[in-house]
């Protein structure tokens, strides 16, 4: 896979298109023309970065593209058309956000919020690949049905994305340090997240 292009490519569709004047729908669908003309790279290159990407994070539908999540709030898509176009996730399963220890303060006061993006996402495993980065210094574990007491919905996206608009901080059960640093950290994040 050419990583530069996918990259690009994941830029473009989540993030650029509309800025560079390519139609998005409210779901984020663009047209495979607009986005070869655009980018400049073949409908093979195309077919391959979303064939190999290894978090998925693209959906080609005949002479459709978009990314399946990630979009920035002015991107051009709405809440209501990205969330239709995904599937409700209706288990009490706890789900998982990865986060850094530096935003563990304002978390405790605001929750967890997608600042200039759509959604917050998390994962279904503290182990997957998709629905959080790599490299993160904690995992938060959040309770579903704490999310739902509030009346905000979670959903899926085709690519195993969770993804709901915010998180209440009373959602978020437990903290479980991934780094040396956090582990140094970990009491006063309980302490901060009201956890004892």
């Amino acid at each position: 896979m050419d990583i530069p292009k996918s990259k690009y490519l994941s830029w473009l569709l989540r993030h650029g298109g509309k800025g560079q004047g390519l139609a998005m729908d409210p779901a984020g669908w663009m047209s495979v023309d607009a986005v070869l003309e655009f980018s400049k790279i073949s409908r093979a290159e195309l077919e391959l970065i979303v064939n190999t990407n290894q978090k998925h994070r693209f959906q080609l539908l005949g002479n459709s593209i978009r990314a399946c999540q990630g979009h920035s709030l002015d991107a051009g898509v709405t809440r209501e058309a990205l969330e239709a176009s995904w599937v409700k996730y209706v288990a009490d399963t706890s789900i998982w956000h990865g986060t850094s220890v530096t935003a563990i303060e304002q978390i405790a006061r605001e929750g967890i919020v997608p600042m200039h993006r759509t959604h917050v996402h998390c994962a279904l495993t503290k182990d997957s690949a998709v629905g959080k980065r790599a490299n993160v210094d904690v995992l938060l574990e959040i309770s579903p049905a704490k999310i739902r007491a509030v009346g905000l919905d979670i959903f899926i996206a085709p690519n195993g994305v969770v993804l709901v608009r915010r998180v209440p901080q009373d959602a978020i059960i437990d903290v479980l340090p991934m780094t040396k640093k956090a582990g140094k950290r970990e009491s006063a994040m309980r302490a901060a997240l009201g956890f004892r």
